[in-house]
């Protein structure tokens, strides 16, 4: 029987392997992490104007946090869409591998990536915005939902996506969408009646109302968006996975 040591020790070997996957073509992970910071610093001027040097910062962060987290959901998607379109995934499972430390191997540096970019935005915020974060565990707990519901929905993309076309479009087009009905980047007050309506069944909704709760140390709502986000998490990582297994463990044919 294996032992706790030899299962840690397969993990991160599998850890590192899609680690240096990740960092071959990193190319799409450099974007990710440069341009929301070139994003910032060209909206955050905008938002002075009309909400006030804290408000409008905040507001700045947060908006490109979740709008380029949305869209580092390639991030998430195409690990999975690799496997698949290379025909590895079931070879994988064919090996004495255990599919949690498969998970946990897939998963892991997608999750690194996700919430690295994050602190990177706020870090950037703090440090070169001056935007004050009194109460840093609630902003963590947030982040950290809010990755959990980005690595299962990118997980999902990349399951029913047949292409690497099918994919782009879908992260492009949808975080927009999210990330704008959620009211991200526009406050849902000066946005048409029936977005602020449709707004909640966005999760970018629910990550820019958490951000904002927990720079305001506003526990309930900090509770209640985290809640929302790892739901969302649940029930994507849930989809994705009974798409990808069909009778036997089998991987569902594209």
């Amino acid at each position: 029987m294996m032992t706790p040591r030899e299962s840690a020790l397969r993990t991160g070997v599998l850890i590192r392997h899609n680690l240096l996957l990740m960092l071959r073509e990193p190319g799409p992970l450099l974007s990710r992490m440069i341009l929301p910071l070139v994003f910032v610093t060209l909206l955050r001027p905008l938002y002075l104007g009309t909400q006030g040097q804290t408000a409008g910062t905040e507001q700045a962060v947060v908006g490109t946090l979740v709008t380029f987290s949305l869209l580092a959901l390639s991030i998430s998607g195409s690990a999975i869409l690799t496997e698949r379109l290379g025909r590895t995934w079931d070879r994988l499972r064919g090996t004495p591998l255990h599919p949690a430390e498969l998970l946990v191997g897939k998963a892991a540096p997608v999750f690194a990536a996700l919430l690295a970019q994050q602190l990177l935005i706020v870090g950037f915020g703090v440090y070169a915005l001056g935007m004050s974060v009194p109460h840093p565990l609630p902003l963590l707990g947030v982040l950290l939902s809010w990755t959990c519901a980005l690595l299962a929905l990118g997980a999902l993309l990349g399951v029913l996506a047949r292409s690497m076309g099918e994919l782009s479009a879908a992260y492009d087009i949808g975080g927009m969408l999210l990330s704008s009905i959620g009211g991200a980047l526009v406050p849902l007050g000066t946005l048409p009646h029936w977005v602020a309506q449709t707004a909640p069944l966005s999760p970018g909704y629910w990550a820019a109302r958490g951000l904002r709760a927990a720079l305001a140390n506003d526990a309930r709502t900090v509770t209640t968006a985290c809640c929302v986000l790892l739901a969302v998490a649940l029930t994507c990582a849930t989809l994705a996975a009974l798409r990808l297994q069909g009778r036997g463990g089998r991987l569902v044919p594209l």
